[in-house]
């Protein structure tokens, strides 16, 4: 089993793998004075899989947080390389003992431009280069030496408080009737999700003495939907923090975590989202031990 770790973008799963494996927490990979013989923290936020160049050329550069992408990550463990090993079978060794943490990549790709007001067909169309994206990125990891990647796909974004607000809809077939999440933000979430697994399959075939592990995280945020007392949780559609009894799902553009006028609740624990667009430590906790031992990670880690 893997006993050192890179994560290249992730929310909290490396607290849990970090506790899981008794390991100290993987410092930030561009801090001084950090040792990173036992993992490093590649995460920028908002990074994308696809390259700045594609969204300014697309003229949706302006909803882009940072320039960072996978490949920039990948471009700091390259260069983190020379202090990690030596040469280049050692180097390979050392990989082989990791686990590499890729993702989640893909949520912002598609943010951006439906925040841009690019029609919903069109963005469509960035799937397959999104989920190629990802796939060239593991594929560069497995030459570097990495041997045990997990690969997350991305949420039921048609779940999120932040959408449910913004794309509010009096049309009743526009929600899926059994969870009250908005139908084609979610079909555009399992339409990506379908492909990046696809992508694996064929890098998995052509490396199979690695172990490529699909992170499902749609699986895992839907069945909280479905039935949130079963895990715990009073509801799932609502934010914790954020405009506290504004609308039906506790979101508002103008005060958004953090923001002046936002509350939080005193219950976290009892909500999947945190902020309208990230989940609670809570949820996250769920699902990385659904990663760890399953049922949401295809093949879970520890297996």
């Amino acid at each position: 089993m893997p006993c050192k770790f890179f994560f290249l973008l992730m929310g909290i799963f490396h607290l849990f793998a970090a506790e899981h494996f008794g390991l100290p927490l993987p410092p930030a990979s561009q801090a001084h004075g950090k040792g990173f013989k036992k993992g490093a923290n590649f995460a920028i936020t908002g990074a994308t899989a696809l390259e700045y160049s594609f969204f300014k050329a697309h003229g949706i550069d302006q909803r882009i947080w940072n320039t960072g992408s996978i490949n920039t990550q990948i471009g700091w463990l390259q260069k983190m390389k020379p202090s990690l090993c030596k040469s280049e079978k050692e180097c390979r060794d050392y990989f082989s003992k990791s686990l590499f943490v890729v993702g989640e990549f893909g949520g912002n790709d598609y943010n951006a431009p439906l925040f841009s007001g690019v029609a919903f067909s069109d963005v469509k169309t960035y799937v397959p280069l999104v989920a190629k994206a990802i796939a060239n990125g593991v594929e560069k990891l497995i030459e570097l030496g990495a041997t045990d990647l997990l690969v997350p796909g991305i949420l039921p974004i048609g779940c999120f408080p932040l959408y449910l607000t913004l794309y509010n809809s009096s049309k009743k077939s526009d929600y899926n009737a059994r969870t009250g999440c908005l139908r084609r933000y979610n079909r555009l979430a399992f339409h990506h999700n379908r492909e990046l697994k696809q992508q694996l399959d064929q890098l998995q075939k052509k490396y199979p003495k690695t172990k490529i592990m699909y992170g499902d995280y749609f699986k895992a945020a839907m069945q909280f939907v479905v039935s949130p007392g079963k895990f715990g949780f009073s509801t799932a559609l609502q934010a914790c923090c954020g405009a506290g009894g504004s609308g039906a799902y506790n979101f508002n553009l103008k005060k958004k975590c953090g923001e002046a006028g936002a509350s939080v609740c005193s219950n976290p624990s009892a909500y999947v989202s945190w902020d309208g667009i990230h989940m609670t430590e809570a949820a996250y906790r769920m699902v990385a031990n659904g990663w760890l031992n399953g049922p949401y990670a295809s093949p879970p880690i520890m297996k």
